[in-house]
């Protein structure tokens, strides 16, 4: 019987991802956004442009992508601003440390549930050459927020020292 529901969570997790892939919530350009940060994976060819709104009080109240890459990439960025929108900067940015946690197998099941949705890319970590998809736009959104970049170009090079699997 846990064969099953291992097999159905499997399946639901892959339906999510192929959902954000093929309908994202978030994909288009925002005019005048408050942040926008370029995430590349030089790695695989991932390459988003993430755009950000956040109000006087800190609050992100839109967010939007953009760019080529991968079904695990795109999917991942559209469920992290799912994630993220209305939420304060703070919070976003604790959210992406508890993603990279959940990545890093480092994160309780309670913990990953506030994950919603992106909680499906738990198991991604199984799959080492898609680790650095799953948390291109994450990442990008940490760098443009803890260090209020307005614009410019983030990279997955970070992963590279280890902070990704």
């Amino acid at each position: 019987m846990d064969g099953v529901k291992i097999m159905d969570l499997k399946a639901l997790y892959q339906e999510i991802l192929n959902e954000h892939n093929i309908n994202p919530n978030h994909k288009g350009v925002i005019e005048n956004p408050t942040f926008t940060l370029q995430g590349v994976n030089p790695s695989c060819g991932d390459n988003i442009y993430l755009q950000l709104v956040i109000d006087e009080n800190g609050i992100i109240t839109d967010g939007s992508f953009n760019g080529s890459g991968c079904a695990v990439s795109q999917a991942s960025v559209d469920m992290m601003l799912d994630s993220i929108i209305g939420k304060s900067k703070e919070e976003a940015l604790r959210l992406a440390q508890l993603f990279m946690d959940m990545i890093q197998g480092k994160a309780s099941d309670g913990q990953i549930e506030e994950l919603d949705e992106a909680a499906a890319l738990k198991n991604i970590s199984f799959m080492p050459a898609r680790v650095k998809c799953a948390v291109l736009g994450w990442h990008t959104m940490q760098e443009m927020l803890s260090k209020n970049l307005t614009s410019g170009q983030g990279t997955a090079s970070h992963c590279e020292e280890g902070s990704c699997q």
